[in-house]
């Protein structure tokens, strides 16, 4: 229940990391305030995905567990949850990528694409959103779940843990400033706002779903919106229109 949690002790802050919504640039934050870099903007994605220099709470023994999860700010970022799987479809499917594309992509592909050719089932590139969308809503699927596209509410059980601040990526800057000051951080320090990876794509946006969802039937767009409903009215987001008319 812990695992997704990082723990920054100096400003008693634990956050619970939601892929897809802020994620890396919230780490490159508790890496500045746990002292391990001067500043968000000079850390690769490397090193806030791969470097190990954050501690997670399930690292703690019990006791350190419960004192931390009675005692810090526990803040929560959250995504409008449409936004958010296509955002994670396009990073991870529409760049090269060796691990999403030999590992889920393949599998994808093997299953709901009939008469695939061999180089697609070699690969695994070239998924499509509509493939990926069987994938996502099928009770029998080759392969796992995946954090980029799992729901809040499994990454994070706010129905169980009572965090303080939920702030959301529509207004992330705003929300994130106004923690930092909560907090007691720097004034200097600011969250960062640029785009981790893949920067000269365009973002993720309402009008950008609704290039993904057109291809979709009436009755898939319900069923990806049923598949989030807890997400939606956990933390407050509109049923989409695309998903209704």
């Amino acid at each position: 229940m812990v695992s997704r949690i990082y723990v920054e002790d100096k400003h008693k802050v634990l956050y619970c990391e939601v892929p897809k919504a802020g994620c890396s640039n919230w780490k490159r934050i508790l890496m500045v305030l746990n002292g391990l870099a001067p500043s968000a903007y000079n850390i690769s994605h490397d090193a806030v995905h791969y470097g190990k220099h954050l501690r997670k709470l399930d690292s703690f023994d019990l006791k350190g567990i419960h004192t931390r999860l009675n005692t810090y700010t526990k803040a929560v970022f959250v995504r409008d949850p449409m936004e958010r799987l296509v955002s994670a479809f396009r990073d991870k499917f529409e760049h090269p990528n060796s691990y999403y594309h030999p590992v889920f992509g393949k599998a994808i592909i093997k299953k709901y694409r009939p008469n695939a050719c061999e180089k697609a089932f070699n690969n695994g590139s070239g998924v499509k959103f509509k493939e990926f969308v069987h994938y996502l809503l099928d009770s029998h699927r080759p392969v796992g779940m995946d954090i980029h596209w799992e729901k809040v509410s499994k990454l994070c059980y706010p129905c169980l843990i009572n965090y303080d601040f939920v702030g959301k990526f529509e207004t992330l800057e705003e929300d994130a400033n106004y923690f930092l000051q909560l907090i007691g951080a720097p004034k200097e320090l600011k969250f960062p706002n640029f785009k981790d990876r893949h920067s000269s794509d365009e973002r993720t946006s309402a009008q950008v779903v609704r290039q993904y969802l057109k291809d979709l039937t009436r009755t898939e767009r319900q069923l990806i919106y049923d598949f989030y409903h807890l997400d939606y009215l956990m933390f407050n987001y509109t049923t989409p229109c695309f998903c209704i008319n």
